[in-house]
């Protein structure tokens, strides 16, 4: 139960950090952090709950993440089902906490505004179309799990895995917001799509498929290519 909490809380803290400071901060008038601050926030979110709780359960807060490091062995596939599960709760509780702070604003519309939701053609920020998104978000998750993998292998340096890992997501956000509003991560996806409600809910199933086989591409590709036998 601790490691399902830990992944509950560490989800919660994703969801509430990154999609929170784009929702609260990212267009705020002259001070709006823009991606590059959205981009960080994510990041920082997967590095602090890394050396909070890490620990405890791995520090997946991902459902592709869990599923990748199956596929690279180094999970169990018998944990994989109540992981994600505590996970993806743990993401709507923290739009659930998210909603509820933004929503005390006048004017606030998570329908109409997004919510920080993911989604392509119309609803990608900078209008890719779904091949696009697909494409990207498969190569990102897929080179998500090769990083952390490499990071946290027997041979890497000791301690600095939640700092290559934190900063990854950083890059990946920067990468692909204006693509697909960044996913890589089917728990924060459908934290999100729950409020907007609409077009957000019908697209989810890509940012559930998509990053799910990157994760296992980018599991497998360690694994067999990069992973020491010794």
């Amino acid at each position: 139960m601790k490691k399902l909490f830990a992944e509950f809380f560490g989800t919660f803290w994703l969801v509430f950090g990154g999609c929170g400071s784009a929702v609260l901060a990212a267009a705020y008038p002259e001070l709006g952090i823009g991606f590059a601050g959205v981009a960080l926030a994510f990041g920082l979110t997967v590095l602090t709950m890394a050396y909070a709780v890490g620990h405890i359960s791995g520090g997946h807060f991902n459902p592709a993440v869990t599923l990748g490091l199956v596929a690279g062995g180094r999970f169990q596939a018998k944990e994989a089902f109540s992981y994600i599960l505590a996970q993806v709760v743990g993401g709507v509780m923290g739009a659930t906490v998210l909603y509820a702070i933004a929503s005390g604003k006048v004017g606030f519309d998570a329908v109409n505004g997004g919510f920080a939701s993911n989604g392509f053609g119309e609803h990608s920020p900078n209008g890719y179309s779904l091949a696009a998104v697909f494409i990207a978000e498969v190569v990102l998750t897929a080179f998500f799990l090769i990083i952390i993998h490499g990071a946290t292998d027997k041979r890497a340096p000791a301690g600095f895995a939640p700092i290559a890992i934190g900063l990854a997501l950083t890059l990946i956000h920067l990468i692909s917001i204006p693509v697909s509003n960044t996913s890589v991560n089917p728990a924060r996806s459908t934290a999100v799509a729950v409020f907007q409600g609409g077009w957000a809910l019908e697209q989810l199933w890509v940012f559930w498929v998509a990053p799910i086989i990157g994760g296992i591409i980018g599991g497998i590709i360690y694994r067999v290519l990069l992973e020491s036998k010794d």
